[in-house]
């Protein structure tokens, strides 16, 4: 892929403006979050020319923005940030991706990396047999197509009811585990063929469980308002989506989309933006499916979170109320939601899309839980299975500039290819296990494109959301074990 070589001007250290100027047909400028290092790596490929192009939607407001994460996706990037005005903007499938409702939860528990490590391997193995894990795999739950529909309206609070976890749970979770506005009627019956068998599955890709142990708390008043005590407590983290179903929703909906461009007059740079009005029948019925996708993908989160709380307490020979395994949050990186923000100066419902970005609002916001609310939003951020995962909390500032947002993870700096050609011949696993963290996968070759070389530092991109006030840095953890799908 050729380098960028657009236009980009220099705001300060961690703030980078492709202004109007660069196309005929921008609305607003683009925004990057980057350091002068990283910046190099993200000019590599057209990142920044996806950024452009999403200005050119119809009702974008403010910028379009791109996180330090970004690098290339289907229409937007992925680290792609953009609201549109709910009255007259437009909705895009390729703001949310593929995978909707990609999220990650985090769990705290009252246990010790020394105490943990001598079962790791018996818990990876727990762990890997209990949760499947690879791609079109099934899974353990069996729902019928009415079950099916429950699951889409109800989210995570369908898997609670069937004793997959805690009702305290529901109260950890982004839209409390089960967004409003979804229409399982809107869902495919392919879509709906293939989530069936996958509820309560992670998936393959860079979806994944892993185990870890708190290494550093940055501002330990906060961490322990969140659960988070001490260093060495062991965590758990759980990366997956809504499965096949979400993939098929996305499928199903551009198709229809590239026929509403035509239908609405919509001129755009890159067809794999294909867009709808939102208050059209296109734009409310992709809204609505994507919603349904979003609480499968809830609900698949939460029948996980209650396997990985019955593996540890098999492998520790203990309780699970004695493990201390609570719900710090849960949150998605892959959706859109309307939201109210403030648009020049007047409050405006907006639909912010979040391709790659996580939510990130600040203390006092009405959609925090209540035991959060004087800290701000948990941000959960996680790296690769190599190094290290971060706890943030939103900020005033993301709120002002980001529409409440900010990264969601490393970032790919190889393809899946280039990185499985650059591993090739190499024991991922027993490099890993070399730093002291036991892998378990369904292939080598899924090890080899998540290898750590393929992603940017976490840490790196962590503290360009710091420095640019978007973020506050809590935790970091360092892996213990990870499960890959």
């Amino acid at each position: 892929m050729a380098k960028w070589d657009g236009p980009l001007g220099r705001i300060d250290d961690y703030r980078w403006e492709i202004p109007r100027s660069y196309k005929e047909g921008m609305r607003v400028p683009g925004l990057i979050y980057s350091d002068e290092e990283m910046l190099g790596h993200i000019l590599n490929e057209q990142a920044l020319e996806q950024v452009a192009n999403v200005a050119f939607l119809p009702g974008i407001v403010g910028r379009s923005l791109a996180m330090p994460d970004i690098h290339w996706g289907y229409g937007f990037a992925i680290g792609g940030v953009a609201a549109t005005r709910a009255d007259d903007g437009v909705i895009s499938p390729g703001g949310v991706g593929y995978d909707i409702n990609c999220g990650v939860r985090l769990l705290r528990s009252d246990l010790h990396r020394d105490e943990v490590l001598p079962h790791i391997r018996k818990l990876m193995d727990q762990l890997f047999a209990d949760i499947p894990s690879g791609v079109g795999v099934s899974g353990r739950i069996r729902v019928d197509n009415r079950e099916l529909s429950k699951v889409m309206v109800n989210g995570a609070r369908w898997a609670v009811e069937r004793g997959y976890g805690e009702a305290d749970d529901l109260e950890m979770l982004e839209e409390g585990g089960a967004m409003k506005g979804a229409d399982h009627d809107g869902v495919s019956r392919r879509a709906r063929e293939r989530g069936a068998p996958q509820l309560g599955t992670l998936g393959s890709g860079n979806h994944f469980i892993e185990i870890a142990a708190v290494s550093d708390i940055y501002e330990p008043e906060v961490a322990r308002v969140l659960g988070i005590d001490r260093e060495g407590q062991v965590v758990v983290l759980i990366h997956s989506g809504s499965r096949g179903l979400g993939h098929q929703v996305c499928e199903d909906n551009l198709r229809v989309m590239e026929k509403a461009v035509k239908k609405y007059d919509i001129r755009l740079p890159d067809r794999q933006l294909a867009c709808a009005p939102f208050t059209s029948p296109e734009g409310q019925d992709y809204f609505g499916a994507m919603a349904a996708a979003a609480n499968y993908a809830w609900a698949n989160r939460q029948a996980m979170t209650h396997w990985v709380r019955q593996a540890l307490a098999k492998a520790m020979g203990r309780s699970t109320r004695d493990l201390g395994l609570r719900l710090v949050y849960d949150v998605a990186h892959n959706i859109a939601k309307v939201e109210e923000h403030t648009v020049g100066d007047s409050p405006t419902r907006v639909v912010v899309h979040r391709k790659g970005a996580t939510r990130a609002f600040p203390p006092g916001h009405h959609e925090i839980p209540l035991r959060y609310r004087m800290v701000g939003q948990p941000v959960l951020i996680p790296g690769d299975m190599g190094r290290y995962s971060y706890l943030l909390t939103g900020t005033e500032a993301a709120m002002k500039e980001s529409w409440g947002s900010t990264c969601h993870g490393a970032g790919r700096m190889q393809s899946r290819s280039a990185a499985k050609r650059a591993m090739k011949g190499q024991d991922i696993a027993a490099m890993l296990e070399k730093k002291g963290i036991t892998v378990r996968a369904s292939s080598r070759s899924g090890m080899a494109e998540e290898a750590s070389e393929a992603y940017k530092d976490v840490a790196q991109v962590v503290e360009v959301v710091r420095c640019a006030g978007i973020s506050r840095k809590v935790m970091r953890s360092r892996p213990l074990g990870v499960i890959k799908g």
